[in-house]
């Protein structure tokens, strides 16, 4: 019995929890929910509290000089807790093999990442993250991945984009605020596309949303090649808002296409 209690301390034999999602989509603003199942491991535990969230991966960038004075940089992946809400506050002794469940609802943050499209995964690292507190040992957890489709506004934006010949490499989370935006989680997504022919002045685009309530903030990162026009290259920030009713991709792609067009070949930055 002493080494299941020291085992159970470490999460080897000890209490486990499993998540069932009522539905696996859901838009930012709206509520996901769910049943926990809670069973006992092979040692009776103290259940001190029993939590839901929203938990992602992102990717942390960092830079440093090593002792020959050498620059060095990479990156490292860090868990970000996005969301989370307690459903059951009251201490509970669990015994083993006990089984209970826990109905539960989780509002999905207006800011929460888009992790798919035409119900496809697009990002991974995202779920509905589940932990039993247990009192002296490791916390149990499961994590249930989400699908999280765009907003009418978004997905608007996200056409226009594919309308103009943009075409999406990849997408992902960083670590790390923009400045003048309505951002509020400490971390923020990246959409990563190449570049149509047409806009001989630029490489890429990265496009990134920050929404609320309120509205959408759309940022568009240009990354400019050097020698076109008078152009010194390097990057270049579009920033504009939306507001949520703005869902014409047709009209949003012709403001697109003229910022674009302008900013591709020009030094200021906006």
């Amino acid at each position: 019995m002493v080494l299941k209690r020291m085992l159970a301390t470490v999460g080897i034999g000890g209490a486990t929890v499993e998540t069932a999602l009522d539905k696996e989509t859901v838009r930012p603003g709206r509520k996901v929910s769910g049943t926990l199942k809670v069973t006992g491991g092979k040692v009776a535990q103290t259940i001190e509290a029993i939590s839901v969230g929203l938990r992602a991966t992102v990717e942390k960038e960092y830079e440093y000089e090593n002792s020959q004075g050498e620059e060095r940089s990479g990156e490292y992946k860090v868990d970000v807790v996005v969301a989370e809400q307690v459903v059951r506050d009251k201490p509970m002794e669990l015994q083993p093999g006990q089984e209970f469940e826990l109905p539960f609802e989780l509002r999905i943050p207006m800011e929460a990442p888009i992790t798919a499209l035409k119900n496809k995964h697009i990002l991974g690292g995202v779920g509905v993250s589940t932990r039993l507190h247990v009192d002296n040992a490791l916390d149990s957890t499961d994590v249930d991945p989400l699908l999280i489709k765009p907003l009418p506004a978004q997905r608007a934006v996200l056409r226009a984009l594919r309308s103009l010949g943009f075409k999406r490499k990849d997408v992902d989370l960083e670590k790390g605020k923009i400045p003048r935006t309505r951002q509020k989680l400490p971390f923020y997504q990246e959409f990563e596309y190449s570049s149509p022919g047409k806009y001989k002045g630029l490489n890429s685009l990265e496009l990134t949303f920050f929404t609320d309530k309120q509205g959408v903030d759309v940022v568009l990162e240009l990354d400019k090649k050097r020698g076109v026009l008078f152009s010194e290259g390097g990057d270049k920030l579009l920033r504009l808002s939306i507001d949520h009713d703005d869902t014409d991709d047709e009209k949003i792609a012709a403001k697109l296409h003229k910022w674009i067009n302008n900013a591709a070949g020009k030094r200021s930055t906006l």
